[in-house]
């Protein structure tokens, strides 16, 4: 049950036509699932939708060791992401991290905040 979970909050993301991720969920979901396979993690299922113009899309790609939530603000330039990564068989921290690094050429945001929390770590009674 312990793992990882980041949380990221990128502005100023690039939103041309040359960036198609903010708002072409088949684009998003291939770039997601190939981050997510170069990142050594394991895609079980994924859902993708995209909002009526000008929205963005929401993404989920759930993940064998836990999942990558994502979603895109196209008109704020903006993109909020979420990835958790459990520790059952194997550490996977620096796959999460690795996973958030695939993923932010995509974007090219300007200003990152980022925040991770360890989970699971519960005391014995």
């Amino acid at each position: 049950m312990q793992g990882t979970h980041l949380l990221a909050d990128w502005r100023d993301c690039a939103t041309s036509p040359a960036a198609p991720a903010m708002t072409d969920p088949i684009a998003l979901r291939a770039a997601c699932l190939q981050a997510v396979r170069d990142a050594g993690l394991q895609a079980v299922s994924d859902v993708f939708h995209a909002f009526a113009p000008p929205g963005g899309v929401t993404g989920v790609v759930l993940l064998a060791e836990s999942h990558l939530a994502l979603h895109t603000w196209p008109e704020l330039n903006a993109v909020t992401l979420d990835v958790y990564v459990c520790n059952l068989r194997r550490p996977n921290e620096d796959r999460a991290e690795h996973l958030l690094a695939l993923l932010r050429p995509l974007f090219q945001p300007g200003r990152v905040q980022q925040q991770r929390v360890l989970r699971g770590a519960l005391t014995q009674p």
